[in-house]
């Protein structure tokens, strides 16, 4: 890789208004693994997860953070094993899926997406072996 060497994308920061319900959602209904906690005057106000390899999640609580549609990052992408499964599981925690459930991409990916207690979208993967993600070419947008 040229420029200044980036490797990968280490985290992605994501603000909450509640953060026990921000790591009952990202950890009991998601199951990512909690790394460590942010602790202030004995008490947390965030933590990192484990989304896979050596990228993470990181969860800070703002109780006065704006949540703009603008200048922010627009969502999180999250792969998943079983794209199907895991909506199940989303659904017995009582979690909306948009659109009602998965679609095909374009990129030739299942895709799915949701929202955490904060409104963050989250799009959930599952690739295939014609993935652009993984063979290339250039793919015509249908949205």
């Amino acid at each position: 890789m040229s420029g200044i060497g980036i490797k990968q994308l280490a985290h992605v920061c994501v603000l909450t208004h509640d953060i026990k319900a921000a790591e009952h959602f990202y950890c009991t209904v998601l199951g990512l693994k909690k790394a460590f906690n942010f602790t202030r005057n004995n008490g947390v106000f965030g933590f990192y997860l484990d989304s896979g390899g050596r990228t993470n999640i990181e969860v800070f609580e703002n109780p006065k953070a704006p949540f703009a549609a603008q200048g922010q990052a627009d969502h999180l992408c999250l792969e998943v094993e079983n794209l199907d499964n895991a909506m199940a599981v989303l659904r017995q925690h009582g979690i909306e899926i948009r659109d009602n459930g998965k679609k095909f991409g374009v990129d030739d990916t299942w895709q799915a997406w949701i929202k955490d207690p904060s409104g963050t979208k989250i799009e959930l993967f599952e690739y295939t072996v014609k993935s652009a993600q993984f063979v290339g070419g250039d793919r015509e947008a249908n949205w």
